[in-house]
């Protein structure tokens, strides 16, 4: 399974690989697209535990991918600065530089969705 956070043309998965996009910006994000970030990871969450591998691919591989990576990894248990850690270990000490991303990371997803919308 690949999941996409940009759009770019020819920049698809072979035909027959199951694919999910949500495109979002390097930048702050509204509800909307919080809550597209939260579901994504959710069902990157459940074709990992049902054996599939993943792909999340942005742009560069370090903002956007790592919030829903670092997202996932907190459902799967770890605390949000473990998981930024961890993506940072593995990806690059670059990764996850976005730091409202890292606060959206810290203060929860779902929570920073709701205060968004208030916002809004």
């Amino acid at each position: 399974m690949v999941v996409t956070l940009l759009r770019l043309p020819g920049h698809g998965p072979d035909p027959g690989v199951e694919h999910h996009v949500w495109p979002i910006p390097d930048g702050p994000l509204d509800g909307t697209q919080l809550a597209g970030v939260i579901r994504l990871a959710r069902t990157a969450e459940e074709a990992l535990d049902d054996g599939r591998r993943v792909l999340v691919r942005c742009y560069h591989g370090y903002n956007r991918s790592g919030l829903l990576v670092a997202h996932a990894l907190v459902g799967a248990g770890r605390t949000a600065d473990d998981a930024i850690r961890l993506i940072r270990s593995r990806r690059s000490p670059w990764a996850l530089h976005n730091e409202l991303f890292v606060e959206y990371l810290r203060t929860g997803l779902a929570t920073a969705r709701l205060l968004e919308e208030l916002a809004e």
